[in-house]
């Protein structure tokens, strides 16, 4: 292994992990969104009596044949007028219900169609005594029961499932991971770097969430991807045109420092998912744990994956030319400029409209 870079044959091996991602990203991301099929939500607030204030927002992109709607208890009864709010990313309806005296404590909450669309959706219950409860719900459990109570560990599992899902279908932050894996050598600086990274999202997630940092979400969505550019740009420096290798840098000399401050925008990121969800007020340091918990396991998980398979590919891709390394880093780089650009246009559009 070279001093400034992963050994030809393992960094070989990456590009199938790469290539697999990027395909990923484009056939699966309309419109270029990182979180294209993020997880619809169906949020019911309590706010009198029986009546719950409904939001219902889910994706502007669907599958064919796939015709997402909320699925609430038959005794639960639509009241005033519906309000709507369309953009190029997302549907979004609000209106009220009245669900008598039953309430919805015992209730099945749900929504139709997750098996046809093969995305998630996120239920949402805050009840006026405090109660949060939250369910991540797919094809194989389109609906869930709200529970008489709800417990600590039921809401550590909550947040804990819910951490691991919006790592595993961040496809940014994974992209993001992975140009750390093809950029930093030996395991031990890998480890130290990725948990440089981790302590850096964990600081403006945290800070974020409990409302002592804002910033505009479009506005950091837009800096992960910049930030996902800036380190494709860096593994195409890996030397010049004669073969020669390429001065080290300072991100190549300091791995750690760039993974902490560039894990601040994402950690951002990750805030920007939890506050769609919400907190329980009762429990909220065991949510915020759990949450960011299962952002870090999901993230170890995908980079024990990547590793594994540039030990197992390794000799079938070894035989690939010296310059098809460069690759990764041309895929990813094409990818987050092509998310930065579409984000960059939302963030400006909302903070003109916000002005």
């Amino acid at each position: 292994m070279t001093p400034a870079r992963f050994a030809p044959r393992g960094r070989r091996a990456l590009l199938a992990t790469t290539i697999a991602l990027a395909a990923a990203a484009v056939t699966g991301a309309p419109g270029a969104h990182a979180h294209p099929l993020a997880p619809s939500l169906l949020e019911l607030r309590q706010i009198a009596g029986g009546r719950f204030a409904v939001r219902w927002k889910t994706s502007a992109f669907r599958p064919t044949g796939a015709h997402l709607a909320p699925v609430l208890p038959h005794w639960c009864a639509p009241v005033g007028e519906e309000a709507s709010r369309d953009d190029a990313a997302a549907v979004e309806r609000r209106f009220t219900v009245d669900c008598g005296e039953r309430g919805l404590r015992g209730a099945t909450l749900g929504v139709a169609d997750l098996d046809v669309s093969r995305t998630l959706a996120l239920v949402r219950v805050e009840l006026a005594d405090g109660t949060l409860v939250r369910e991540l719900l797919d094809g194989a459990r389109p609906t869930t029961i709200v529970p008489e109570r709800q417990s600590r560990l039921d809401v550590a599992r909550q947040y804990l499932e819910l951490g691991v899902e919006h790592l595993l279908t961040g496809i940014d932050h994974l992209l993001f991971v992975l140009c750390l894996c093809l950029l930093v050598p030996g395991r031990r600086r890998l480890a130290w770097t990725i948990t440089a990274f981790t302590a850096g999202h964990s600081v403006t997630l945290t800070l974020a969430t409990l409302g002592l940092v804002r910033f505009p979400q479009s506005v950091a969505e837009t800096a992960i991807a910049l930030s996902i550019v800036l380190l494709a740009a860096e593994l195409l420096r890996d030397g010049d045109r004669a073969g020669l290798p390429a001065p080290a840098s300072w991100v190549r000399r300091h791995p750690w420092a760039m993974a902490a401050a560039f894990g601040l925008l994402h950690g951002l990121g990750f805030a920007g998912a939890l506050s769609e969800v919400g907190l329980p007020q009762s429990e909220i340091p065991v949510a915020l744990l759990t949450f960011n918990l299962g952002i870090e396991i999901g993230q170890l998980g995908f980079v024990l994956a990547v590793l594994l398979l540039a030990r197992v590919a390794r000799p079938a891709l070894a035989a690939l030319p010296a310059r098809a390394v460069r690759l990764p880093a041309y895929a990813i780089g094409c990818l987050a400029a092509f998310w930065f650009w579409s984000r960059a246009g939302l963030a400006v559009q909302q903070l003109l409209q916000g002005a």
